[in-house]
């Protein structure tokens, strides 16, 4: 049996996922519904025939909550240049599986891997493009909403603390807690953009090396412009990120920032899912060692 990421997370196979499917959306019964292997750690998702995906979150999720969410993908969906799911409905839980769901359109696409396309120029370039494009949607009266990265890196610090105790051994926490103390007291580089906000390997799909599809769009909205820079070091090696900095034309802070937010997300990752989920616990350790390592940063 697969150890469990979360307290209390939902479980839901193909035959439960088939039959609540069947039911909400009924043009799609006797449709094969298969899971979809990964290590994502919000939904377990799942293809319906060749042009649906259902997510079925972990955690219980209000109907309310996934209309939101819907809006922001759609959103999200017009601004990229690479492909992404549109949303398609939303359906309602039962006992078996006590939270809304949603459908959504599939995109093909192989998740990107951290190790094989660090040294692509080509992937570097389409995520500079990927950004640029985002920046580009007006934010308007929208402000950053507070939840998660985006905001005040020292607001962080409390979490830092916590990871670096429970990294002991896994990482360099001293390096860590270093790095930290320089990076956390950069000034932010200009207001906020609109940003996707989880730009990991597992929201990007490629294909011959080029980036073809960015899953997860739901979080879009105004935060930092360093955040969803990211990507650099959870993808790429010294050249391909100097080419992708070029490329958004990121100054010192603006940088420096986007590696203290990768820093901060991948400190969380290397010892939560240490056991439970040892990809993403890998991607942390990588990304650790990518900050730790960037002359530009450290």
């Amino acid at each position: 049996m697969t150890e469990r990421m979360h307290d209390g997370q939902l479980v839901v196979d193909e035959e439960l996922a088939g039959e609540l499917i069947a039911r909400e959306f009924p043009a799609l019964a006797g449709l094969p519904v298969v899971s979809v292997s990964g290590a994502g750690t919000v939904n377990a998702i799942f293809r319906i025939g060749d042009a649906v995906a259902a997510r079925f979150p972990l955690e219980e999720t209000s109907d309310a909550d996934l209309a939101s969410e819907a809006l922001r993908l759609a959103e999200f969906a017009a601004a990229s240049p690479f492909s992404a799911p549109e949303p398609l409905g939303i359906g309602t839980g039962d006992e078996r599986h006590p939270s809304a769901w949603a459908l959504q359109s599939w995109v093909p696409g192989e998740v990107a891997d951290p190790f094989s396309l660090a040294s692509a120029a080509a992937f570097a370039e389409d995520l500079g493009a990927l950004i640029i494009a985002l920046r580009a949607v007006p934010v308007g009266p929208r402000a950053f909403d507070g939840r998660g990265r985006g905001g005040v890196l020292a607001d962080h610090d409390e979490w830092m603390s916590h990871c670096i105790a429970q990294g002991a051994g896994i990482v360099d926490v001293a390096g860590v807690s270093q790095a930290w103390a320089s990076l956390r007291v950069i000034p932010t580089a200009g207001p906020h953009v609109m940003s996707h906000r989880d730009l990991t390997p597992l929201n990007l799909l490629v294909d011959g090396g080029r980036l073809t599809g960015v899953l997860d769009g739901g979080d879009f909205g105004p935060a930092d412009r360093s955040l969803d820079l990211v990507c650099a070091w959870h993808l790429l090696s010294a050249g391909p990120r100097r080419m992708l900095r070029e490329i958004v034309g990121a100054s010192d802070d603006e940088w420096r920032r986007g590696a203290a937010w990768a820093l901060q997300q991948a400190m969380g990752l290397v010892w939560y899912y240490e056991t439970s989920n040892p990809v993403m616990a890998e991607l942390g350790r990588s990304t650790v060692e990518r900050v730790l390592g960037d002359p530009d940063v450290i």
